[in-house]
């Protein structure tokens, strides 16, 4: 179930130079958000911007009908989205997608690997599993320091690691370099930019962890009628936007092996 809905900017908060966090109000009766989904948001006031953005869900509390959006200023849309102020309103359509497995046996070990804009679903994750009684672990990575923002606000929820390409911050070298990595876990999550993700699917794979990625593809619709996000899997090809974002790599084997 999906629906079109006017929200209410309550936050719009700087995240490091190139993020910005928005949470956003409902007003009435928000539908159920499952970790991982995401909306297709209505950007006005930029003729530039002619469709819908896809933006994951970092957050959300259903019952104080909040929703929360960590955006990465990457173009005009996202600049203007940044450019919002207090009391605006943003049209969505939400929940959209297949969101993560959260169900798991009790003191199952969970690894949650970001980068970059992926960083975005794991925080909600995160929330999730520890209504579950797990508390996981987060591997965030990034090229510097300053492009792995809101690092802090996993903090109560989950143990975390981070690794810098430069070294600026935490462990120097790659997500899948950092001795967090290699420890076993009876889950891996993923979600960032796609050398990054096959890296991580294709050693959870060779160490038999079950593992479920995210996928980033442009999308347009967020219904799966435009077909431009379409990708290959083991059972053929796929809208990310409604089939996924999230598929299990057991599905996965031709992605990741490209």
């Amino acid at each position: 179930m999906k629906e079109i809905h006017d929200f209410t900017i309550l936050e719009c908060r700087q995240a490091g130079e190139h993020y910005v966090v928005l949470t956003l109000q409902h007003g009435g009766t928000m539908l159920p958000v499952v970790p991982g989904q995401f909306v297709e948001v209505q950007v006005e006031g930029c003729r530039e911007v002619m469709l819908r953005r896809p933006i994951s869900i970092h957050d959300a509390d259903p019952q104080r009908g909040t929703l929360t959006l960590l955006v990465q200023i990457v173009g005009h849309g996202t600049r203007r989205l940044a450019e919002m102020r207090v009391g605006e309103r943003l049209n969505l359509v939400y929940p959209l997608g297949k969101g993560f497995t959260t169900e798991m046996p009790p003191a199952s070990r969970a690894l949650l690997v970001g980068g970059g804009a992926g960083i975005a679903p794991l925080l909600y994750l995160s929330k999730a599993l520890g209504t579950k009684g797990l508390r996981p672990r987060v591997l965030l990575g990034g090229r510097t320091a300053e492009l792995i923002p809101v690092r802090e606000a996993f903090e109560p929820y989950a143990e975390v690691c981070v690794a810098t390409d430069d070294g600026s911050l935490g462990h120097k070298g790659l997500v899948v370099e950092h001795p967090a990595f290699g420890e076993p876990y009876d889950m891996i999550y993923t979600c960032g930019p796609t050398p990054m993700m096959k890296a991580v699917a294709r050693s959870a794979a060779q160490r038999g962890i079950r593992c479920e990625v995210s996928l980033e593809n442009l999308m347009a619709c967020g219904i799966g009628a435009c077909l431009c996000c379409v990708t290959d899997t083991d059972q053929g090809h796929r809208c990310v936007c409604k089939d996924g974002p999230v598929f299990d790599i057991s599905t996965m084997q031709k992605w990741y092996q490209c």
